[in-house]
């Protein structure tokens, strides 16, 4: 007689170690525009932490709800357990194997919250880092923030986002690029031309799926 334990047992064993690729760069690096690229070129399902973080707080039914809207309210980093169970959970949703996770980990305290809770659980193949100078991802997002809405594509909102990419999350970059895992590309280029170095190094270190 097969039980229930034997079967909940094959189906983790047959279950796919889910592939990560962490996509980190300033703000309007061009991270979005390359990650819809790579997904409908190579199938990997785009998470963005700050997208799931605003859907389950806008998720009347959610239990984490109203903690995420008091801490995004303060301007307070939501705790990094909530980001890692939110995208833990999207990934096992989506049926799929291959992720990218845009924006994450922006900082220390993100590194070691996934190294605590996912690390173990996933196949980190690289991180790709879009290398691109303050100025022109200044002009992009001021460029996106007349037709976008989003209140934080001005100026001053601007300057300090790339300080704390430039002070949290570039260590962040720095930690796996010693762990010979930073694959970089120049994000002041083309789309098109950003796009044709993404897809070599998906190609040769991603894996065609």
């Amino acid at each position: 007689m097969i039980t229930s334990a034997f079967r909940s047992a094959v189906k983790n064993v047959l279950k796919m170690t889910p592939n990560v690729v962490f996509v980190l760069g300033g703000p309007g690096a061009g991270k979005g525009t390359i990650c819809q690229k790579i997904f409908e070129n190579f199938g990997y399902v785009h998470l963005s932490a700050g997208d799931l973080l605003r859907e389950e707080r806008n998720n009347p039914g959610s239990q984490f709800g109203e903690l995420i809207e008091n801490y995004i309210k303060e301007g307070k980093i939501v705790p990094v357990e909530i980001t890692c169970g939110l995208l833990e959970r999207a990934m096992e949703t989506s049926g799929k194997d291959n992720f990218l996770i845009d924006g994450f980990p922006r900082n220390k305290d993100n590194l070691d919250g996934w190294n605590r809770t996912m690390a173990n659980k996933v196949n980190l193949k690289f991180v790709l880092f879009f290398e691109c100078p303050e100025e022109v991802c200044l002009q992009r997002c001021l460029k996106r923030g007349a037709t976008s809405g989003r209140v934080d594509d001005n100026v001053e909102s601007l300057k300090k986002r790339f300080n704390t990419y430039i002070s949290e999350t570039k260590p962040i970059i720095e930690h796996y690029a010693n762990l010979n895992l930073v694959k970089t590309v120049d994000g002041s280029k083309s789309k098109d031309e950003v796009f044709n170095e993404v897809k070599s190094l998906f190609q040769t270190e991603g894996g065609d799926h």
